[in-house]
């Protein structure tokens, strides 16, 4: 299975287009915020030849999966359908659609051809009864059949709302299990949906916060392998493991790349003291970043790598700071109450999620850069940890719940606080990192 996420290739083809399509009218303004989901409607996409049938039914659901979970869509289900679509290339019947009020229309078919499968779809606005965009087409091996339904979930996601998708992506994480006292960890990785699990450590070491490179081809995680923590860099489709070497009697940990992937921000310890460094992977020369007797950790880059944001308890107690990328004086930007923690930066720029203690709760919230604008988006025993979809519209988090039997879990929510919805993982889950859209 390592193979076929780190190497499939899924071919892309434009269909020719009906007089009629257009970029349409048809669309979600998610900036005015969505209170009703949109209602559409996926037919099963139509099989070419019987032995396309299941993979044909198959892809249909997840894509209708995939809409349905952002919350922005409302699937009608198949047992109100007036209209059956028996063929790709038939007129239609816009009608029937709308006696069932469906906005949207996702109509498709499905070819096999030995191990080869080809997906086309086209997207419909039902009310105007015009094409959105061109018709498209999907070609890969049989066992990225997911992988296609994502894209076109992907496509259709992106014509109707104006922003990119984020479906055919990959997560990162450390899958748990056994009681709490005794909690075993291992670094997997996973489909965005929770599927296509694959473990990439054993649970001989305990391993913490996995953090994708910009191209989704390696990791960095923590490791208490040695005994004390220690950074190491994974190749995923390998699955080989290097340890990043520091300075003898240190402890190194929370390391997240540049946006260039060429270098790191980690935090080391050494003699009592954390401080922020940065690592060039080519040579493996560290610099230091900051040099306080505060703790400072949980780095992470913007976007454009000119600015650093991270946690830091020089005022007392831990908030959030911005300095530029290479070290200087430092910004605070938040000043509510209570502890924050784990800042991401969202990959549009705009926005820095975190973690917020206070009074006995944790929260995940997002602020703008200068820290204005702080919204609490969940409120729970126990929310850390958050990562952003490639798309900068949903949070991925962990949960744990409470007591000695509390377990871990991943949930994700809109950045609009709505939609928070537990991710689906084999066991208990914890430390998500939303990786790039694949290729």
């Amino acid at each position: 299975m390592m193979k076929l996420l780190t190497s499939l290739l899924v071919g892309l083809t434009l269909l020719s287009a009906p007089a009629s399509a257009q970029t349409g009218p048809l669309r979600l303004e998610l900036d005015q915020g969505i209170i009703e989901p949109m209602p559409f409607a996926v037919p099963n996409f139509v099989p070419d030849t019987p032995a396309a049938a299941q993979y044909a039914a198959d892809i249909s659901r997840v894509i209708a999966a995939d809409l349905t979970g952002t919350g922005l869509f409302r699937e009608i289900a198949p047992e109100a359908f007036i209209s059956r679509v028996n063929s790709f290339e038939a007129p239609i019947q816009f009608a029937d659609w709308k006696a069932i009020n469906a906005d949207a229309l996702l109509t498709g078919a499905v070819n096999l051809s030995g191990n080869t499968l080809t997906v086309r779809f086209r997207v419909w606005d039902v009310f105007s009864g015009q094409e959105l965009g061109n018709g498209l087409q999907f070609s890969g091996p049989t066992d990225g059949w997911r992988r296609m339904a994502h894209k076109v979930a992907d496509q259709v996601y992106g014509r109707i709302t104006g922003e990119g998708g984020y479906f055919d992506s990959r997560v990162a994480f450390v899958s748990e299990s056994g009681p709490k006292d005794q909690r075993r960890k291992r670094l997997a990785i996973m489909d965005y949906d929770g599927a296509n699990v694959q473990y990439l450590t054993d649970s001989a070491a305990i391993v913490l916060a996995p953090r994708f490179s910009p191209a989704g081809d390696r990791l960095l995680y923590t490791s208490y392998e040695s005994g004390r923590p220690r950074i190491y860099l994974l190749d995923v489709g390998r699955v080989r493991k290097q340890e990043l070497k520091t300075q003898d009697g240190t402890m190194s940990f929370s390391p997240r790349f540049s946006p260039d992937g060429r270098s790191i921000v980690y935090s080391l310890t050494q003699g009592g003291n954390t401080d922020l460094w940065k690592m060039d992977l080519a040579s493996g020369q560290s610099v230091r970043l900051t040099n306080t007797p505060a703790i400072e950790t949980a780095p992470s880059y913007s976007p454009d790598g000119s600015r650093i944001v991270f946690e830091s308890d020089r005022s007392g107690q831990p908030q959030l700071y911005v300095m530029p990328a290479n070290g200087g004086e430092a910004t605070r930007i938040s000043f509510g109450q209570g502890r924050y923690g784990t800042p991401v930066w969202s990959p549009r720029g705009d926005l820095i999620a975190f973690t917020k203690q206070n009074k006995g709760r944790f929260h995940i919230g997002v602020m703008r850069v200068d820290g204005s604008e702080e919204r609490l988006l969940t409120a729970s025993f126990l929310d850390e940890g958050p990562t952003w979809s490639p798309n900068g519209r949903v949070i991925m988090f962990t949960r744990e719940t409470q007591g000695a039997s509390g377990r871990s879990s991943l949930y994700s929510v809109d950045i609009s606080g709505r939609n928070l919805r537990p991710v689906r993982t084999p066991d208990g889950g914890s430390d998500p990192s939303w990786g790039p859209l694949l290729n």
